[in-house]
């Protein structure tokens, strides 16, 4: 009952990209590797985020691999990763990984070949206050760096509940 529960809340997807974790003064290094990656068709790509996520307090963790369903090979692209309560500053975020505003990281996604997966990525983020919930939605982004409508069926949310279980997704 419960597994049927936690499928039933996390019937969400997750999309990004992380390398190892470095700390906020490496975020200049994340923001060039962002900078530089170029939009994804969404004709050419079938992207997809399976993983799971887990909110205990104030950390939330997301881990996740990303998968190219679609017949074209992806060649790299930004996800932005927000969440419904504002971030803490100063976080250590992943390599590849910058901030963008108080509720939002955006990060690197590599390439995928097509009907490919790509490496298992984990990202853990601190949010102000203790809220009981947190709503995770991942946008892909274009080239010219605002997020893509054209691949508005590819936007994928999952709530993540502050009850220690783990949703997947």
């Amino acid at each position: 009952m419960r597994r049927m529960r936690v499928a039933a809340v996390c019937g969400a997807v997750v999309v990004t990209a992380i390398g190892g974790v470095t700390p906020a003064a490496g975020a200049v290094r994340g923001a060039e590797a962002v900078r530089g990656v170029g939009a994804v068709r969404g004709a050419e790509s079938g992207l997809a985020y399976h993983g799971s996520a887990d909110m205990v307090g104030d950390r939330v963790d997301v881990r996740f691999t990303p998968h190219n369903h679609g017949p074209g090979a992806v060649p790299g692209s930004v996800v932005r990763i927000r969440w419904s309560q504002p971030l803490e500053e100063g976080q250590a975020l992943p390599v590849g990984c910058v901030p963008e505003g108080d509720r939002a990281v955006r990060c690197r996604v590599g390439p995928l070949g097509a009907h490919d997966s790509g490496e298992r990525i984990g990202l853990r983020v601190r949010l102000r206050g203790a809220p009981s919930e947190v709503l995770v939605e991942f946008d892909p982004v274009g080239a010219d760096g605002t997020v893509d409508e054209s691949r508005a069926a590819q936007r994928q949310r999952v709530l993540v509940l502050d009850t220690g279980d783990t949703y997947y997704f």
